[in-house]
């Protein structure tokens, strides 16, 4: 008889494209010889959530907080018992949303930072939305971590904007080079890592043609995920979050630790 681990609930539709090559990321890389072995969880993809870079930057009143709060009620009235989010912007709200909602929430950018530190890495660049870049979520985190992030320069944050907008949210084809040179000019000013820090971005990782240069912070959130689930993750071949397909990835200095509301 399997063991019960608690229902998951993913908050998400933040972008839709992302909840399920999550959800997908989930999947993959459990250690399972049956449907059984894998996740339970409950999805919600709420689309017409407001824009949170839009609220964050002032270009919009629509505060996105409230909606957010709605759909983790509803998760947990459904009988989810842990909650995750697979959009780093939207971690701008994470205070709110913990204070406002019974369940406890996986934090991605926490998780990434985390990563990262046990790592040894000190120096990484972000690559996310205007909105996560200009909130300082990930500065706020690193400092009780002592790591330094490098955010792009003007234009190339506005080149991320349009790629993650106007490409990759539309479903129009997107330029990976227009990443990798943004990629590549970053490392040149002595980042060791680069972390994929919007969830639209991590889409494009399989086709970088150097992953080992990155962090994708969606996969960061899977492998903590299942971890907090007591699932063994396999598969993933970042060195940061096990190494290889083949070595128990429960052997993670970090393992399950408990997650700071």
């Amino acid at each position: 008889m399997n063991k019960r681990t608690p229902l998951l609930g993913v908050l998400g539709g933040l972008g839709p494209m992302s909840t399920f090559y999550f959800c997908q990321l989930l999947t993959a890389h459990t250690r399972a010889a049956r449907d059984a072995d894998h996740v339970d969880m409950i999805v919600s993809s709420r689309a017409s959530t407001p824009d949170r870079t839009a609220f964050i930057l002032g270009r919009s009143q629509e505060d996105p907080l409230p909606v957010m709060l709605e759909e983790a009620e509803r998760l947990a009235r459904a009988g989810a018992e842990l909650l995750v989010i697979p959009c780093n912007t939207a971690h701008y709200f994470y205070d709110g949303l913990q204070k406002g909602s019974s369940l406890p929430i996986i934090n991605i950018i926490e998780e990434t930072v985390k990563t990262l530190s046990s790592a040894g890495i000190r120096r990484f660049g972000l690559l996310a939305t205007e909105g996560t870049a200009s909130s300082g979520a990930y500065e706020r985190i690193c400092r009780r971590y002592g790591l330094t992030c490098v955010l792009p320069a003007k234009e190339e944050q506005d080149a991320l904007s349009s790629l993650i907008y106007e490409k990759l949210k539309q479903n129009r084809e997107p330029s990976v080079e227009a990443l990798e040179r943004i990629a590549s000019a970053m490392l040149a000013r002595g980042c060791e890592r680069l972390v994929l820090g919007c969830t639209e971005l991590s889409l494009l990782k399989p086709r970088l043609a150097h992953p080992e240069h990155f962090l994708d912070a969606l996969e960061v959130l899977a492998f903590s995920t299942l971890l907090r689930l007591g699932k063994e993750p396999v598969g993933f071949t970042d060195p940061l979050l096990g190494g290889s397909a083949d070595e128990p990835a429960s052997k993670r200095s970090a393992d399950a630790e408990e997650v700071k509301a």
